[in-house]
């Protein structure tokens, strides 16, 4: 491939992404403009404030576009920037306004932030939120009408999460499906690894598996903000119990994914001899497609017992003498490495941990 060549495919690469992110932050962008205009409106007609910064700022910054999207998170934002603000007004109201009180009340406007939350950026976005009272003229009612403004951008935050959810469970969805797709695809460059005694595509698959960790914490970070956001809105009760069923599907794919980059870290070593192995690559490319089935079950709970059905299947095969190899140590431990990743497949599909241990062989 060309340097022009190279650079373009970056370019398009670039390009999609940043229309990838433009399409996942539509949701997230609504709500929060949705969320602002109604603290404004609030603050300015029904409590008379004529400016409410603050209660825009708060509600932007409660809600965010972060991933997680659990009111507990949104509400600790909101406190936090309100105590600022307190602080700040509490401040300007005893030792008054001046260089040397920006100074005293931004240092302690930061401890305090860093004792409410572990996060640095949350200590800035809490000592923004006090300069900005302390340089901004105080309006008509008094200084501690800020802090009422920042009351009411977070009630206003945690309202909006409450009736206008971001759809949460697609969000978990989508993660689901990204690290499904990493999943299957390692495994069916395994295959081809295993049947051509290809190095080069079995070192290449295990760069790809050990940067799949990310996606594990992205989807786990996902159902959490669904289920926190299923319990106070009313239009996801209904789903609580599908998003703790997924629950269960991501926990068993974590320790599958676990257990494949293993998977992959040995076979990567053990065609390095270039002899190719069809028995491994077949079972494999059964477990891909067990594991294809699986990923139909985020959408279609019968399909999960299918997967199950497809996975017991498979794991009664993993016995070394089944293919003659017990007694050569390099192959039977692949062969041997892919029993716990079966196990955490069947778990994930609905079984517990003690019948999927039941269905091992004896060997």
């Amino acid at each position: 491939m060309t340097k022009q060549s190279r650079i373009s495919t970056a370019a398009r690469d670039n390009l999609r992404n940043a229309v990838a992110r433009v399409i996942e932050s539509l949701a997230p962008a609504l709500q929060i403009a949705i969320g602002a205009v109604a603290a404004y409106c609030f603050a300015h007609f029904v409590l008379q404030h004529p400016v409410p910064v603050l209660a825009v700022t708060v509600t932007i910054t409660s809600l965010g576009f972060s991933r997680d999207a659990r009111p507990r998170r949104i509400l600790q934002t909101a406190i936090g920037m309100v105590l600022g603000i307190a602080i700040s007004d509490f401040a300007l109201s005893a030792i008054g306004a001046g260089i040397w009180q920006i100074g005293v009340v931004l240092l302690l406007v930061l401890l305090a932030a860093r004792l409410f939350s572990g996060s640095s950026a949350f200590a800035l976005t809490a000592g923004i939120q006090a300069m900005l009272v302390q340089l901004l003229p105080a309006p008509p009612g008094g200084v501690f009408v800020r802090s009422l403004d920042g009351v009411v951008g977070g009630l206003v935050a945690l309202l909006v999460t409450a009736l206008i959810p971001r759809d949460p469970r697609g969000l978990a969805r989508t993660d689901a499906e990204k690290l499904f797709q990493i999943f299957t695809d390692a495994l069916g460059s395994l295959v081809i690894a295993l049947r051509d005694a290809n190095i080069a595509l079995a070192d290449e698959t295990l760069k790809r598996v050990r940067r799949s960790q990310p996606l594990v914490d992205n989807w786990r970070m996902s159902l959490d903000s669904a289920i926190a956001v299923a319990r106070i809105s009313p239009f996801l009760i209904k789903y609580r119990d599908d998003l703790r069923g997924q629950v269960r599907l991501m926990r068993g794919m974590d320790l599958a994914t676990r257990n494949l980059r293993v998977v992959v870290r040995r076979v990567d070593f053990l065609i390095k001899d270039a002899i190719a192995r069809p028995y491994l690559a077949d079972l494999l490319e059964q477990i891909g497609e067990a594991a294809g089935t699986l990923q139909l079950g985020l959408t279609d709970a019968a399909r999960l017992i299918d997967a199950q059905e497809q996975l017991a299947e498979i794991i009664h095969q993993l016995d070394p003498k089944r293919f003659g190899i017990a007694d050569q140590v390099r192959e039977a431990s692949v062969l041997l490495l892919l029993r716990p990743m079966l196990v955490d497949l069947l778990c994930a599909s609905g079984m517990s941990e003690e019948e999927a241990r039941a269905e091992l062989p004896v060997i």
